[in-house]
Order: structure tokens, then C-alpha cells, then sequence
């Protein structure tokens, strides 16, 4: 991957795990809860979601370039066009206040790996993220090595500052994340990539 193909797929990335949402609140809520150190397990739940939903996705966009070219092209456009969908899904929420997803008590651990895997957002995000930035004339396993490390410090580094901002300000940082011009900024940025993503994606 070029120097010019990884800071776009890190600024992405970087838009993508720090758009409030359900990781965000539970870890606001850990944080104002337990305080930082004793929620560091709910932000390895996260990692290991995304660890697993990374593989997956490497995986479907290599059976899909063993498939055929076609396919692939196909893939990029409908993932473009999920990214505009999260867009303007986000525009839309903006104004409400989040939640966090109901899910039956459990360990710090476990509820927030729960919580991430049923974000809507996650399996079809994910793999309309792999569809835009991968290299089909590339190795997939050598793209590997640059993606995935960066998609896990950045979500890392985004979900350990809700957590600090949790456990720094209390329930006020809710307020801080959930402010509308900041949900419907990235919300922008969603559509933007999505545009131009797709267009990319055209033959």
C-alpha cells in the first residue's frame, strides 16, 4: 500500500470508530462507572470484534477477487454506496440522543463485545471499508500487515478516549460526543468518501 493509499485509509478509519454510537456510549458509561482502568477488558471486547470482523472481511474480499474482477468492482460500488447510507443514517440521528444497545448484563468484557458485534454499522461497515482500500493487484496478505495494524491502533486510540473522557468528565462527556454539528460533520465526511469512493469504483 502507498504512503498516499494509507493516510486515506487511516483518515477513514479515523472518521469511522470515532462517529458516536453504541461502542462509544458503553465506553463513556465504563469509564464514568468503573473509571478507567477497571474498563480496559470493555475495550478489549471492542478490539477483539474488530480483530474478528477484519479477518472476515479480508477473507470475503479475497474469495471475491478469486471470483472475478467483476465481482470485485461490484463489491466496491455497493460498499461506496453503504458508506453514503451510514451518512446520511447519521445526518438523521443526529439530533437524538444515544443509546446503548440492550444487552443482558455480563462482564465488561463480554457486554461490550456483544455491543459491537450487533452495531449495524459493523459486518456491512466493515467490508465496504476492505471493498474501497484494498489493491487487487496486490497481495491481499501483504495489504494485511499495513490495514490491520492501523485499523486496530486507531480503534484502540478512538474507544480508550471515550473511556478517559468518561472517566474524566462523568456524564457530561455524553453531551460533548452527542453534539449535533459533530455527528452531522462526520456524517458528511461519510458521504463524501462514499462519493467518491463510488466514482472511483467506475469503470
Amino acid at each position: 500500500m502507498s504512503w498516499e493509499g494509507w493516510s486515506i485509509f487511516a483518515t477513514f478509519w479515523a472518521v469511522f470508530v470515532t462517529t458516536p454510537g453504541p461502542n462509544a456510549v458503553n465506553c463513556i458509561t465504563n469509564g464514568v462507572t468503573l473509571g478507567f482502568r477497571r474498563s480496559v477488558p470493555g475495550i478489549a471486547g471492542i478490539l477483539t470484534q474488530a480483530a474478528l470482523f477484519l479477518a472476515l472481511s479480508a477473507l470475503g474480499v479475497s474469495a471475491l477477487l478469486l471470483a472475478s474482477p467483476v465481482a470485485f468492482q461490484v463489491a466496491k460500488a455497493i460498499g461506496a454506496a453503504f458508506l453514503i447510507y451510514l451518512g446520511v443514517r447519521t445526518w438523521r440521528q443526529a439530533g437524538r440522543a444515544l443509546s446503548v444497545a440492550e444487552v443482558a448484563g455480563g462482564t465488561v468484557y463480554g457486554r461490550a463485545f456483544l455491543i459491537a458485534t450487533i452495531n449495524p454499522k459493523s459486518v456491512a461497515g466493515y467490508l465496504a471499508a476492505f471493498t474501497q482500500f484494498v489493491q487487487p493487484d496486490v497481495p491481499i496478505g501483504a495489504q494485511m500487515w499495513v490495514i490491520v495494524p492501523t485499523a486496530l491502533s486507531l480503534t484502540a486510540l478512538s474507544y480508550s478516549g471515550y473511556t478517559a473522557l468518561g472517566a474524566m468528565l462523568g456524564r457530561s462527556a455524553l453531551g460533548a460526543v452527542a453534539s449535533r454539528p459533530l455527528r452531522r460533520g462526520l456524517a458528511v465526511c461519510f458521504v463524501v468518501y462514499g462519493a467518491l469512493l463510488g466514482a472511483a469504483a467506475l469503470p
